[in-house]
């Protein structure tokens, strides 16, 4: 089955994950793309086999969510970073925006709104 990358969750047509994205590297330097979890079930392992990990200890009342981290060796990896990057790029509009929003409500506040410069 084909697996698709969407915005807040990954998909195999019948299975559906909710889950988070995060492209960097590890601590060798590596690229990768970390895909997080939401929800507490398995259903990502289940849509992505290779490279699931979950360390939940229940003895220890450690509860981990799951994820997966995709290297660029993996064949789904250049769709995961191209989802993640898409997800960094909206979330930094939206940051720009807000922070543009509270410039502009601090300087109506403090008799400033000739001064309001946007970035």
């Amino acid at each position: 089955m084909q697996i698709k990358f969407q915005t807040h969750y990954v998909t195999n047509g019948k299975t559906k994950a909710s889950c988070k994205y995060h492209a960097g590297q590890d601590i060798n330097g590596r690229l990768r793309v970390t895909i997080y979890a939401k929800d507490y079930g398995h259903t990502l392992g289940a849509i992505i086999e290779d490279g699931y990990e979950n360390h939940t200890d229940t003895q220890t009342d450690y509860f981990d969510k799951g994820r997966v981290t995709l290297y660029p060796e993996h064949p789904l990896y250049a769709a995961a970073l191209e989802r993640a990057e898409k997800n960094h790029a909206a979330f930094e509009l939206r940051w720009a925006a807000l922070q543009q929003k509270r410039r502009e409500r601090y300087a109506a506040r403090h008799g400033l709104q000739g001064l309001v410069v946007a970035e």
